[in-house]
């Protein structure tokens, strides 16, 4: 009896994988490892770019992704870094937006540390086999020009260095806009949040309409069936 078991398994198990393979390869995880900007400060969560995106990808049929956003207001190109290993661990994504270091501009941090710490994180990324969406920030003029000239510079190089997806400027129509700014002067309204949405867009979708990567979970899994 145990023999026939053992039979019917060694049968039946990978007819099993390979029916279910192609649907569970369609599914995915869109992460958003962001600041404020991307966490719905000041603006009521349901009307926030990323719920938004999570409304424009159902009524476009791109059901195949979800989408998890790990944005905290105030957080930093450090703290995204430390966080990003655990996030990659836990969801496994498909595709990463990462939409960090304004903060680390406005407080003045060497554009040479920022850099390096996007750089990493894009790297990690990567090395799971998801793809990255890095988002452009500028700072105010007042940092002065050789400062903001320099920040600025990062999202392009980096992404010229690592063949990622760019969202040239993540505000482009929206911070020099009346009405479209909180009285903060930093943070987008909620009558922004649609242009935020609109200047990601452009990046985002034509790796959403790929094939879904294989994760770095999915290639152990298929590693370890090829063993059996």
């Amino acid at each position: 009896m145990d023999t026939a078991r053992r039979y019917v398994r060694s049968i039946l198990f990978p007819l099993i994988l390979l029916l279910a393979g192609p649907a569970l390869a369609s599914q995915s995880t869109l992460l958003v490892v962001g600041d404020s900007l991307s966490a719905a400060h000041g603006v009521p969560t349901e009307s926030a770019w990323v719920e938004l995106l999570r409304e424009r990808l159902q009524r476009q049929g791109l059901t195949q992704w979800q989408v998890i956003n790990a944005s905290i207001g105030g957080e930093t190109t450090d703290g995204g870094l430390r966080r990003l290993p655990e996030l990659l661990r836990e969801n496994d994504p498909g595709v990463v937006i990462i939409e960090l270091g304004g903060n680390d501009g406005l407080r003045g941090f060497p554009p040479k540390v920022i850099k390096a710490n996007l750089a990493a994180m894009i790297e990690r990324v990567q090395d799971s086999g998801a793809r990255v969406v890095l988002v452009g920030m500028q700072i105010p003029p007042n940092y002065g020009p050789r400062y903001t000239s320099m920040f600025a510079d990062i999202y392009p190089s980096l992404s010229d260095r690592y063949d990622t997806a760019l969202v040239p400027f993540f505000l482009q129509g929206v911070y020099n806009k009346d009405g479209l700014m909180q009285d903060d002067g930093i943070h987008p309204t909620a009558k922004a949040q649609p242009t935020l949405l609109d200047n990601v867009w452009p990046a985002l979708r034509p790796l959403l309409q790929q094939p879904v990567p294989q994760s770095t979970a999915s290639r152990k899994a298929t590693a370890r069936r090829s063993d059996q």
